[in-house]
């Protein structure tokens, strides 16, 4: 190594990528002598790196977790990744309190600031919007790439999907409930189509550029939901409201998309939606509480058809 520096960050690459080395080796992988290589690690453990020293027929060193987060050196691929994890983090605050939410926003904001060129301009290749975090299917970097870039590009995306080959103008990228989807125009169907991305396999080269279509309803995130709901429409096509005989802090980590209001200490308004009038009755029992305050007359309804239900269900013959 020609600098100090240099050498430095190359000793600590090296002693982040595995638990032990010994002194000989590091000083052959650095072309330094071991005498060097003590006085570096000095200037790490100086710097805030605990760095441990073991004994043994050769001796060396071990990187160590210590009291406090010293600066950390990343590879592309670790940066990209961290980048693209805090992205979501921004959006979903993992289902945790917000300071979660300020502050990857805040890592984000650093880490795209001493990013190269190069990184970030993949990071921006990558709109993503989320819905629900979960954990879900993998899907391979570079897949999530090429979407990403061809939707920045504005380029035709042409890929297999499940054995079917398409021509899309890719609008954007969709994280919901821990998978991945690709939001766009299908040119053969000439209408907009969610595609799983863990389904895609791209195909080279992209097509011509294309001017971007105005997106239904304008937000990719509720246009995907509404795609799983069956409605053309951003919101559920049967939507209504009940008071469950439950306080407030048990009912509100079950309500997703819908809101909870407190009535009473023990009373909790609920509003949801679902595809139809049975489906959201059978939601709401789900709470396992009396109900009450139903209404539209239509979920009133269903609630008194699904009683008729599970009365006929509940004299069938046993076997």
């Amino acid at each position: 190594m020609t600098t100090t520096s240099g050498r430095l960050l190359a000793l600590l690459s090296l002693l982040q990528t595995r638990r032990d080395w010994t002194g000989e080796v590091l000083a052959s992988r650095l072309d330094v002598s071991p005498r060097t290589v003590r006085r570096d690690v000095e200037r790490l453990r100086e710097l805030g790196y605990r760095i441990e020293a073991f004994t043994g027929p050769a001796g060396g060193y071990r990187l160590d977790a210590g009291a406090d987060l010293p600066p950390l050196l990343l590879d592309d691929d670790q940066a990209l990744a961290l980048a693209l994890s805090l992205q979501v983090s921004t959006t979903t605050g993992l289902g945790l309190d917000d300071r979660i939410g300020e502050a990857a926003l805040r890592a984000l904001t650093v880490l795209r600031q001493v990013m190269p060129s190069r990184l970030r301009h993949r990071l921006d290749a990558l709109p993503v919007d989320v819905v629900e975090a979960r954990s879900g299917p993998a899907v391979d970097r570079d897949v999530l790439l090429a979407i990403g870039a061809a939707v920045h590009a504005r380029e035709v995306l042409r890929f297999d999907h499940a054995g079917v080959r398409r021509r899309v103008e890719p609008h954007h990228l969709v994280h919901r409930h821990g998978r991945w989807y690709l939001v766009g125009w299908d040119l053969d169907r000439a209408d907009w189509r969610v595609f799983r991305a863990d389904r895609i396999s791209p195909r080279v080269p992209n097509g011509p550029r294309f001017v971007p279509r105005d997106l239904p309803g304008g937000d990719p995130a509720a246009f995907v939901t509404s795609r799983f709901r069956g409605s053309v429409d951003s919101d559920w096509p049967c939507r209504g409201a009940a008071v469950v005989h439950l306080p407030i802090d048990r009912v509100r980590p079950f309500v997703r998309d819908g809101h909870a209001e407190t009535v009473a200490d023990d009373r909790t308004r609920v509003v949801e939606g679902s595809w139809s009038w049975p489906a959201l009755a059978a939601s709401l029992l789900r709470f396992d509480a009396e109900i009450e305050a139903v209404e539209p007359l239509e979920l009133a309804q269903a609630f008194r058809l699904l009683g008729s239900r599970a009365e006929t269900a509940g004299r069938a013959p046993h076997r």
